[in-house]
């Protein structure tokens, strides 16, 4: 089905008929490091990493202190030598939230994307394709805008663009995976193997289910399979391992069928239509009006996560004209659960050695070896997409060599969100990471280098946001944001940092938020409780709260084992606890959760942060959930390689403020509330223009006739497009609250 969507008079393509940017066959290619046309604004190389706080970097003074040391990141490392670390950056809590503000300027409020997307969540909760986007920004630029990788900012659930999200946002490109990595496939893709191999691959001799050799089918376009015996370890890598990074499934101790079978014959015996984690993933691709959602068995799909990645980008990259700058997203999957090996090629250092064939959380240790070997995969992979787009070479040692005047591109580095708590880092605070508002959950590392960095191999220690990016991609191509984008963004300036290395500090405060998507009738995700002790609403689903280490207390979870046990499945968080009073009665104390909060967020200057947790708990006095909200007072640094962070125990009383402390929580508070009422309802106002009017009548008319289900004009919240959300237009009509 073609579906179109309009903002403010200009006609966008959701799903098909965008205009192609690739060159015509008889362009030739390019290398990046050629001369650039007179007057060209430089191209962007934006690489996202995920789940990769800045306790995991070396190069910004942590890490250090963990037993094991830091992950490897040699590429990262010679970015950050020949440009800016800056050391005081915050995202958002979450993928999704970051993300969002990167490509809009807007911080998650304006987006109602507050967390991690999942497939329930209603198109309310997905970036707009009203909103200019970034790639929409820079096309005005003439700039062509690639994407590589995770996407996990829309669709297709719930989303009229559906699987076209990306090309309805603006990317004329788009190569890689709709949203996280799948679970683990525990069989291996062998037929009957169920929960034998917790890393998704046939491990070596000597480990459970182990095997020296076997026959290695790997599918082929056009519904056959290709078969080779492989024995024996190759970079350190166990046979099953081996096969499942070239796309396939390794029937262990058995011979090839032969060279080449049809898969029809292998019914019975591989399969290969299960999803696994960084192996095998649902590919995605949109390309000149085109929309493509690959097939599992289709060997695109197949093959390590990082690596396919980096591959399409290059050839994007590669394919491009001297004469027309880019911007080309990279957006890594690593290191994101679910926890599974890399390969071993691109994991250098000795920890990859020591790896296990157990990525459960029954082996910690090893889950943490595991996520060191996923950053310096990523890293490898990082290094090979300079090396082979121009941008830098390899020294006769193998090292990177990178001149960042050598050609004329940008490159930026982030992290999206502080690191998964059972990775964190010594130093930092593990009950206090991803998902949450403090410093271990926002904190993250950001590198930029190129051609406009002046003095080189410094850092920035003033306060950055994840949502300047936006201001900063549009400044590097030379455009004017106020004429852009009129109804204004939450970005600051940053380019000044590079070209002023005594410039002040732009922000005189920092700010981060996480919360609950919009689900169908103002639902919530199902319970899932982490440690024994912490319940959240985050994971969207029972594998997805297992993949992170969670037992789920949502819709169909089987808890009670003994006879009479009340633990039974529930929809709230603060039900757990009502389930455990129900047990516990007077020792329910000792066996509460703690309730992880609905919604929450940050505030700081140079020296104090003022959290702010909102979370329904238990009252056995009432028997229900009650609001509780809180404000907390931290005294906080960046110092390195041990920071003062906002730990539990380090609280400021707040009865007990002294009078620089107490003007401090003041200033805060009152920031946060100032900036919290720039944000009010319109309803009917679905295009986000300011404005409810005829355009807003035009797009309900289209989305009701051709869609009818959860769009930006679903006001009411219940998954539909209908004559209810139309009143609501015409009850609205007018400007919106200023």
């Amino acid at each position: 089905m073609q579906f179109r969507l309009l903002r403010q008079g200009a006609l966008l393509v959701a799903s098909m008929s965008l205009a192609s940017c690739w060159l015509d066959s008889d362009s030739g290619s390019s290398s990046s490091n050629d001369p650039p046309a007179a007057d060209q604004p430089p191209n962007i190389l934006f690489v996202i990493m995920d789940d990769v706080g800045i306790d995991q970097m070396e190069s910004f003074g942590y890490g250090g202190t963990d037993i094991a040391g830091p992950p490897a990141v040699p590429s990262i490392d010679t970015l950050a030598d020949s440009g800016i670390r800056f050391r005081n950056t915050w995202a958002m809590p979450e993928c999704s939230p970051s993300r969002a503000t990167f490509v809009t300027g807007l911080y998650p409020m304006r987006t109602n994307v507050l967390q991690a997307i999942g497939p329930d969540d209603l198109a309310n909760s997905h970036v707009s394709p009203y909103v200019m986007t970034i790639p929409k920004v820079l096309a005005t630029a003439g700039y062509e805008n690639g994407m590589f990788g995770k996407f996990h900012i829309g669709g297709p659930e719930n989303n009229p663009a559906g699987f076209a999200a990306p090309a309805a946002l603006g990317w004329e490109y788009f190569y890689g995976w709709g949203g996280l990595p799948a679970s683990i496939d525990t069989s291996a893709g062998i037929v009957g193997a169920e929960d034998q191999y917790s890393c998704g691959f046939v491990p070596g001799p000597g480990q459970p289910g182990g095997a020296h050799a076997g026959a290695c089918y790997v599918p082929q376009a056009g519904g056959s399979a290709s078969c080779t015996e492989i024995a024996g370890e190759q970079d350190g890598d166990p046979a099953g391992l081996q096969c499942l990074t070239q796309g396939g499934v390794l029937v262990p101790g058995q011979a090839c069928l032969a060279q080449v079978v049809e898969q029809s014959e292998l019914e019975g015996l591989v399969d290969f239509k299960r999803e696994n984690a960084h192996y095998v993933s649902k590919l995605l691709i949109n390309w000149d009006g085109e929309v493509e959602d690959v097939s599992l068995a289709d060997p695109r799909s197949r093959g390590y996560r990082a690596t396919i990645e980096v591959d399409s980008a290059i050839d994007w990259i590669n394919t491009r004209s001297d004469d027309t700058p880019w911007m080309a997203t990279v957006s890594f999957s690593s290191a994101h659960t679910p926890l599974q090996h890399p390969p071993r090629a691109l994991a250098p250092t000795a920890r990859a050695d020591t790896l296990e064939a157990n990525c459960t959380s029954e082996a910690p240790l090893n889950q943490r070896s595991i996520t060191d070997a996923l950053i310096e995969s990523l890293d490898t992979e990082l290094g090979r997409l300079l090396v082979e787009t121009g941008l830098a070479t390899r020294a006769s040692d193998g090292s990177l060599s990178y001149d960042p005047q050598a050609s004329n591109t940008m490159v930026v580095v982030i992290g999206d969100n502080g690191s998964f708590a059972p990775t964190v880092k010594a130093g930092f605070d593990m009950g206090r990471s991803k998902g949450s508002a403090y410093q271990t959950g926002v904190w993250v590392p950001l590198v930029i280098s190129g051609p406009l960095v002046e003095q080189p191999d410094r850092n920035v220690e003033h306060m950055i946001n994840a949502v300047d990016l936006y201001q900063f991609f549009a400044d590097v191509a030379g455009i004017d944001l106020d004429e852009v984008v009129p109804q204004g963004t939450d970005a600051e300036e940053m380019l000044s940092y590079l070209t002023n290395p005594e410039r002040d500090s732009v922000r005189e405060l920092n700010f981060t938020h996480g919360g609950l998507n919009i689900l169908a009738n103002d639902g919530v995700n199902g319970p899932c409780v982490f440690s024994g002790n912490f319940c959240s609403h985050t994971p969207m689903s029972a594998q997805i709260c297992a993949d992170n280490n969670g037992v789920w207390w949502g819709p169909g979870a089987v808890l009670g084992t003994e006879e009479g046990d009340p633990i039974k499945a529930v929809d709230h968080c603060w039900q757990v606890n009502q389930a455990i009073y129900e047990k516990y009665g007077n020792d329910y104390e000792e066996h509460r959760v703690t309730m992880g909060a609905l919604d929450y967020m940050a505030i700081r200057d140079d020296e104090y942060k003022l959290v702010r947790n909102e979370a329904l708990e238990y009252d056995p006095d009432t028997d229900s959930g009650v609001l509780i909200k809180s404000n907390e007072l931290y005294r906080i640094n960046q110092a390195a390689p041990i920071p003062r962070l906002d730990r539990e125990d380090h609280e400021l009383p707040k009865d007990d403020l002294d009078a620089v402390e107490q003007e401090h929580y003041d200033e805060l508070n009152y920031q946060l509330d100032l900036l919290l009422a720039s944000h009010q309802a319109c309803p009917g106002d679905g295009n986000s223009d300011g404005v409810v009017d005829q355009e807003d009548i035009d797009n309900y008319t289209q989305l009701s006739a051709e869609w009818g289900e959860s769009s930006m004009y679903d006001f009411n919240h219940d998954g539909l497009t209908n004559a209810q959300d139309l009143a609501i237009i015409q009850a609205n009509l007018g400007a919106c609250p200023q």
